[in-house]
This record gives C-alpha cells, sequence and structure tokens, in this order.
C-alpha cells in the first residue's frame, strides 16, 4: 500500500528509510514548538493556544506535502515571518492580532492564486537575487536582534538606543549556556541541536529554580483562544487606512513567495528530485504551501512555510528521504507532540532567545551571493539588510530596499536593469512614505 502510495521502490527507498529521515527532519525543527508560541505571546496572543496551532498548522499543512505533491518536505509556521507579524504587523495594526491574522489569509488566498498560475514565476523572477538575497539577512539580523533582546543581552537607552543588558544575569548566562550547546551539537552533525539546545537552557532554569516545575498532570491547552479569531472589521480595522493593511498583506505575500520558492528549490536540488531544472510536483508543492498559511491563519498562528531543516532528510552523498512517506512521517510525529502541550509553558524567553540568534547565523549565508563589487547593488543590499532590524519592521526594511534599488540604478544609467516588478513595488513603498500613510 504505501509503496503505490508513495512510489517508494521507484525512488529507490524503503518504509524504512523514510521513516528514518523523517523523524530526522522533525527533530531538527522541533524548536519552533517552543519559540513560535514564545514570539506570539509578544503580541497577546494566548501561549497555550498558540502552540496547539503552530503543531497542528505544522502536521496537516506537512502530511497535505506529502500526500498531495508526495515531496519529503516539512511545513511549520515561518521563522521571520513570525517575528513580523508579532513585532511589526501586530503593533501597527493598534494591537489587534485577530487583524493580523485576517492579513495572513488574504496573503494566503493570493498566494493560492498566484501558485496556480504563471504570475508566480514572473513575481518571484522579478525580484533581483541581491535583493532577495538582502532580505533573507535583514530578517536574519531581525531575528538575532529579538534574540540578544530575549537573553537580556542588550537593552533600550534614551542616549544611544542600545546598551548592553547585565550580563552576570543568571538568565543572560543560561541564555549563551543554550547557544553554545546548540553550536557545538550542530558543528557535530547531533540531530535536535537547537530543540536540546532550548532544553538544556530550560533545565538550568528549572535547576537554579528561575522557573517553577510544570504540572505534569495539567490538561491540554485549548486551542479556542485562537482558533476562528481572524476578522476585518472592528475599530482598528476601521480606524487604520486600506494602504497599510495592502502593504501588510503584500508583504507576507513576498515573504511567502521567496520563502516557499527558496527552500523548495533548495531542497529539490539537495534531494536529487529537480528536473530541467523544476522541481517535481512544484504547482502541487507550492498550492499545498500557499494552503499552509491560510490553514494556519485559521487555526491561530503566522504563516506556514516550507522548512529549510527538510534537507536534514538527506545524508552528506544527497541519499535519504524522495518521497512524501516522509513528511507525512514528520506530521505524525507534530501530532504526537501536542501531548507535550503541558510542558511548553515551562520554556521560558531566554531559553528560546538563542534558537532565534542560532537561525539568524544561517539566515547570514545569503550575503556571500550579493554583488559586493557592484555599488548599484551592494548598497541596496545594505540598505535593506540593516533597515530591517534598525527600523524593527520587515515591511519598511524591504520597502526602503527596493526605493534604493530602483533610484540608484536609474540614476546610474542602468534603468533597463529595474524590471517593471521592481519599479511597481519601489513606487507603492515611495507613495506609501511620501502620503504618509
Amino acid at each position: 500500500m504505501l509503496d503505490r502510495l508513495f512510489g517508494l521502490t521507484a525512488n529507490g527507498v524503503t518504509p524504512r528509510s523514510e521513516i528514518v529521515a523523517g523523524t530526522t527532519i522533525f527533530f531538527t525543527m522541533a524548536y519552533i514548538l517552543f519559540v513560535n508560541p514564545q514570539i506570539l505571546s509578544a503580541a497577546g496572543m494566548d501561549r497555550g493556544a498558540v502552540f496547539m496551532a503552530t503543531a497542528l498548522s505544522a502536521a496537516l499543512a506537512t502530511a497535505a506535502m506529502g500526500l498531495v505533491a508526495n515531496l519529503p518536505i516539512a511545513l511549520a509556521p515561518g521563522m521571520g515571518q513570525n517575528a513580523f507579524f508579532a513585532f511589526t504587523v501586530v503593533p501597527l495594526l493598534a494591537g489587534d492580532w485577530r487583524l493580523a491574522l485576517g492579513c495572513v489569509f488574504v496573503s494566503g488566498l493570493l498566494f493560492v492564486a498566484l501558485s496556480a498560475s504563471p504570475a508566480r514565476e514572473w513575481l518571484v523572477n522579478a525580484i533581483p537575487q541581491s535583493q532577495k538575497r538582502a532580505i533573507g539577512a535583514g530578517i536574519g539580523f531581525f531575528l538575532a536582534l529579538i534574540g540578544f533582546q530575549g537573553a537580556g543581552w542588550v537593552v533600550d537607552s534614551p542616549a544611544t538606543l542600545l546598551q548592553p543588558g547585565r550580563l552576570s544575569d543568571p538568565k543572560a548566562l543560561i541564555a549563551a549556556l543554550g547557544l553554545v550547546v546548540m553550536a557545538a551539537l550542530w558543528v557535530r552533525g547531533v540531530t535536535g541541536a537547537v530543540l536540546i539546545g532550548i532544553l538544556t537552557a530550560t533545565g538550568a532554569a528549572l535547576a537554579l529554580g528561575l522557573v517553577p516545575l510544570p504540572a505534569l498532570t495539567a490538561p491540554m491547552p485549548s486551542i479556542l483562544p485562537t482558533l476562528g479569531q481572524l476578522h476585518f472589521s472592528g475599530a482598528a480595522a476601521t480606524s487604520i487606512s486600506g494602504s497599510v493593511l495592502a502593504s501588510v498583506i503584500l508583504v507576507f505575500l513576498l515573504l511567502n513567495l521567496l520563502d516557499a520558492s527558496g527552500t523548495l528549490t533548495a531542497v529539490g536540488h539537495r534531494a536529487g528530485l529537480m528536473t530541467d531544472g523544476r522541481l517535481r510536483n512544484a504547482r502541487k508543492a507550492l498550492l499545498t504551501d500557499a494552503g499552509g498559511t491560510v490553514l494556519g491563519s485559521v487555526l491561530g498562528t503566522s504563516p506556514v512555510t516550507a522548512y529549510i531543516e527538510s534537507a536534514a532528510g538527506q545524508d552528506s552523498s544527497g541519499r535519504g528521504a524522495r518521497t512524501g512517506l516522509a513528511a507525512v512521517t514528520v506530521a505524525l510525529l507534530f501530532l504526537a507532540a501536542l501531548l507535550f502541550a503541558p510542558l511548553a509553558g515551562a520554556v521560558p524567553a531566554y531559553a528560546t532567545a538563542p534558537a532565534l540568534i542560532f537561525v539568524a547565523a544561517l539566515f547570514m549565508a545569503d550575503l556571500k551571493d550579493v554583488a559586493w563589487d557592484d555599488m548599484t547593488e551592494a548598497l541596496p543590499a545594505l540598505v535593506t539588510a540593516l533597515a530591517i532590524p534598525f527600523t524593527f519592521s520587515i515591511a519598511e526594511g524591504i520597502g526602503m530596499g527596493f526605493i534604493a534599488y530602483a533610484a540608484v540604478k536609474t540614476l546610474a544609467g542602468r534603468w533597463k536593469e529595474v524590471g517593471a516588478g521592481v519599479a511597481v513595488i519601489a513606487l507603492a513603498f515611495a507613495a506609501k512614505v511620501t502620503l504618509g500613510v
């Protein structure tokens, strides 16, 4: 039955190899179960409900990827997009996280429509390579800043904006321990290095009495505080201009497109699933990814997207997960993780902060692909990468970078290199700045 459903023999794999690969993928990305609730709770969302929404959205979207697209790719709420949701979008929408979920829902529907049409490929190709890389790096810097803040390593300063925190504080030291453990285990090739680092830091906090012991007999948290809570009306929706909502939806859509296209291609290359440069069942994969965002918004979480950690299902020679059975295995493990929901409340912010910093380091690899010897590429890339953390807004950073790219190219006499897509986006953000909306 499994062979007929997933084509195991045709792909040269066995049920055992796919299940082992799927288990490996799950443990490399299971940290999101603890990090996502921590981030979204900062936006006023119920932490227990977000844990449930995270696990369920990851399980359902990943199962769909395995059963519909037959690909060994796992999905979950995306890092970077959850930070954009909590620290940029919700404050921009007067603290209304329900309206923010509504924006995620609309962006997901647009993503579904684009994924089913040739417009998706045009839009992705229209964004310059340097800007794609700069956006990834900028999100990395943004995550690192949030992580440094959560660890207590930096605090605000009225004179210099930022200043060192009290680094001798036990919480700051525990965060440092967690980060060192993650990095050391990652270098040694230990599966689940990030998750182990979070658990190590949490264990140290429990041992020092900094957090209470979790109630093992506590009931499973309810998802009802976030389930179906998205809306498009209310005081915040009527008081916020349509251009603000449109820009939020546009940025969510751009991040979804870049995340999905980049991750699916990278994992496909790694697993040997590309034919003539195209991923097997690419359209089904993109539709599943887009559907995951719609589903996640209904359950109560930020956009769901494909995870680059899916590449952990391959060994050093590229052998490993090749079918949807690996993804279904990941989905079942996310469902099983619901049993540990009562334990999630014991994980403090300074235990998950190292995960943000560690993931930020992975994002930094994008910078190597920027043409630093071409100032018309390098300067806009730098503006994007630094504006995202310095403005504490992914949307503003992307807008400033696109405006810089179009302006520098045009004034340098290379306006033909500014594609129609970049020009439209740059003009839209410029109008937003000019009108002050």
